[in-house]
């Protein structure tokens, strides 16, 4: 048998591999065009936690208002209309498609559909 030295110092590619990343919108257009379920259930998700946190931001000027006798920093028709924009983001925006979103992941893995829509 023959022995072989090790090689002096660390061999690398005379060329490396170049960085792996697709055309710039390409993620966009993966999300826009996307039939996959999950990644659909996905959006739905992070898109209501994100009117969720809105609706919190509204729900503290809210308390905001409410901690002391007396006008703060909204007149009565602000303190309205926040309250109702508060309301309609928290059951329209925020509930509804949660619930959705939720199915749109699961109820699919659960039935054992490989696809939430057909491409033929």
């Amino acid at each position: 048998m023959t022995a072989e030295a090790p090689p002096a110092a660390p061999l690398y590619p005379r060329r490396p591999f170049p960085a792996r990343s697709g055309p710039k919108g390409a993620l966009v257009y993966k999300l826009v065009t996307t039939t996959d379920h999950k990644t659909i259930g996905v959006m739905y998700v992070v898109t209501s936690y994100a009117l969720f946190f809105v609706a919190g931001l509204m729900a503290l000027l809210i308390r905001t208002e409410l901690a002391a006798p007396g006008l703060q920093f909204l007149s009565n028709e602000q303190y309205n209309q926040l309250f109702t924009m508060h309301g309609t983001i928290m059951l329209l925006l925020y509930a509804t498609p949660i619930v959705f979103g939720f199915a749109n992941l699961v109820l699919p893995l659960q039935i054992g559909a490989p696809m939430w829509h057909s491409r033929g």
